[in-house]
This record gives structure tokens, sequence and C-alpha cells, in this order.
């Protein structure tokens, strides 16, 4: 079983910038991708990027690239979502995810096993 809290969600004007916390706990792997996804109302769920924990590569979808950024703390088991220069489009309830069987990026939601709660994410114009 794999425990993934979200936090650091909030209100934040138009190229303004969030830094978004995922913190994994319970069982751990050598191997596995950590992803962020969101959600805005009336859409589906879709990529944002994702890192490989054991390597740190990354991987970024085209409406986020140059603008967010993804790292990982091994020590604290946490991984980050930098978002800089928001706009009002990346409104959405933002999620990270564990993809424990695969060592490379996948970005459907159903090849992710594990799922947080998600964290608000409001820009306002």
């Amino acid at each position: 079983q794999v425990s993934l809290v979200e936090s650091g969600g909030g209100l934040v004007q138009a190229g303004g910038s969030l830094r978004l916390s995922c913190a994994a706990s319970g069982r751990t792997f050598s191997n596995y991708v950590l992803g962020w996804f969101r959600q805005a109302p009336g859409k589906e769920r879709e990529f944002v990027g994702a890192i490989s924990w054991s390597g740190g590569r990354t991987y970024y979808a085209d409406s986020v690239k140059g603008r967010f950024s993804i790292s990982r703390d091994n020590a604290k088991n946490t991984v980050y979502l930098q978002m800089n220069s928001l706009k009002p489009e990346d409104t959405a309830v933002y999620y990270c995810a564990v993809d424990l069987y695969s060592n490379v990026f996948r970005v459907l939601p159903r090849d992710y096993d594990y799922w947080g709660q998600g964290t608000q994410v409001a820009v306002s114009s």
C-alpha cells in the first residue's frame, strides 16, 4: 500500500508561482514513476508531468513545458511540482500518482496505481 498526500495549492494571480508537494509513504520500490495530473471542472484528468524516482528523469506535457518543473527529495520521500508563469487555464485540482510497475513515462491515468486526494489550484486573471 502506498499513501500519497498533496499540499501547497491555493489562489494565485496570473503570472505567479506555486509549489505543490507530494509526500509518499508506505510500500516503496526502487524503480517507479511519480506523476502529476490535473482535472479542471467538466474536463478529463490530464497528464502534467512525471519523474522517475531512481534516476530523476522528468517528462512534461507540452502545455506546461518550460513553466513547470518536477523535482524530488529522496530523503523526505517527497516530490515537488514547481509551477511558474501560471495562467488561468492552469486552474484545476492537481493530483500526484504513482506508477509502480513501469520505468517509462506513461500519460494515461489508468496506468497509475495509487493517487493522492488532490489539491486545488486557482489562477485568477
